[in-house]
């Protein structure tokens, strides 16, 4: 709703509205399967009470001076929706109201001023159908659940779903702190356990994180570096059974909050550079993602190594991450597994990323780092970002199936064993 997507100005005293440049990135959006999570921010300066801006594209980060206005452009935002993709598909979409508002640089107004645009926001769409989804209060460090909670429940207003954001550098240090100190003030498994603190004042109402990484820092050479990969892994798993949706804050490197870094590994929040480039990060999700829907329990403990297992079929994948933080112990690990009473599999592969392995940042340190690239460099860099499958040793034990791999630190293994039938 920023000023740069021309939403909304005013011409002669009248309000236009303009949904054209929203329409060109929904329509993209659409067309390749994604299901939009919309966030309701920023506040067009004509309607704004103030100048204060954040952000490189200047987002308005001040309460409306007539909340009806907002209203009506909320209103009118949705229903062109609704029209153009039809009700049965906007039904599927949710609608989150602001971005941290507990935070001075996002919202000037209070905790009290934010309530009330929520109570215009989610009336204004309620009014279009009762079964859109709208939640919040979409803030940094999991703040205001409570009070948000309480405030909906005594003005009656529906919440269809809570919304929050976290890092595991929040409230570590001070902020002039290096990133890595801050990392190594929190404790390892953090997000999991603010997680559940989060749920709890949620209810039974959906959760979604929205935004969350693993740091706060734009700028952090952990991003782009196996580190992530292996973090990331064991944070998506550690909340699988507590959140409806955990997004990783960016996709890509291609990021206009700041300004536009044309280093090709600086960094960035993204699991893809700025060349498209996978980062260990994205291989990560990508291993996630074949992952069966089957969860398997499995009994071992160890300081840094940790494993899950998951069944799609005659087939069962073995995550395995080998992950600390900043300043933390960490050595390289032989892990061995026993599937207990799994007969001899058909065929047994594994893919790894470590320092070695799926890290297209190693390659470009050893050119020197260079700050632009040449058409040859970036597909030398998708080459070294890929999985590579590797044949998967195993032997039978007196209990069932044994396989070992290797974890140096801040490695992920992904292990896939298939039967000749459902194991």
């Amino acid at each position: 709703l920023s000023d740069d997507m021309g939403t909304l100005t005013k011409q002669r005293g009248k309000l236009i509205y303009s949904f054209f440049n929203a329409d060109q990135i929904f329509d993209f959006l659409i067309s390749i399967g994604m299901r939009p999570f919309v966030e309701l921010s920023f506040m067009p300066s004509t309607l704004s009470t103030g100048n204060d801006t954040v952000f490189f594209y200047k987002g308005n980060v001040t309460p409306p001076q007539d909340y009806g206005q907002w209203a009506t452009l909320i209103r009118k935002l949705v229903q062109h929706w609704v029209d153009r993709y039809g009700l049965a598909e906007v039904r599927r979409w949710s609608f989150e109201v602001w971005n941290e508002p507990n935070l001075d640089s996002f919202w000037e107004g209070s905790q009290e001023d934010y309530f009330k645009l929520y109570r215009y926001t989610v009336s204004a769409i309620k009014e279009i159908d009762p079964m859109l989804r709208v939640g919040g209060p979409a803030t940094a460090n999991n703040s205001w659940i409570a009070d948000f909670v309480h405030f909906c429940e005594r003005e009656g207003l529906p919440a269809d779903f809570i919304s929050t954001h976290h890092y595991p550098t929040d409230a570590f240090g001070e902020p002039d702190d290096d990133t890595e100190a801050q990392l190594a003030a929190a404790k390892r498994g953090i997000l999991r356990q603010r997680a559940m603190d989060t749920r709890r004042h949620a209810g039974n109402r959906p959760l979604y994180y929205t935004e969350w990484n693993t740091s706060s820092n734009p700028f952090f050479h952990r991003h782009d570096e196996p580190y992530a990969a292996a973090f990331a892994m064991k944070c998506w798993l550690d909340v699988t059974d507590i959140v409806q949706g955990y997004s990783y804050w960016t996709f890509s490197d291609i990021f206009e909050e700041n300004y536009f870094s044309s280093v090709p590994f600086h960094g960035g929040f993204g699991m893809l550079t700025i060349h498209g480039v996978a980062k260990p990060i994205y291989r990560a999700a990508e291993l996630l993602h074949r992952a069966g829907h089957e969860k398997l329990v499995v009994d071992g403990l160890h300081n840094t190594v940790d494993c899950w297992a998951s069944r799609d079929g005659n087939r069962i994948q073995l995550l395995c991450t080998n992950h600390a933080l900043p300043q933390h112990p960490i050595e390289r690990e032989h892990v061995q597994i026993t599937l207990l009473g799994a007969p001899p599999p058909q065929q047994a592969y594994l893919e790894r990323i470590d320092e070695n392995h799926a890290n297209p940042r190693r390659l470009w340190e050893e050119w020197g780092k260079p700050d632009y690239l040449s058409p040859l460099q970036v597909n030398e860099l998708h080459d070294a970002s890929r999985l590579v499958v590797e044949s998967l040793q195993w032997r039978a034990g007196p209990e069932g199936t044994i396989c070992e791999v290797d974890l140096p630190p801040h490695a992920v293994a992904a292990l896939t064993l298939e039967f000749p039938s459902r194991p």
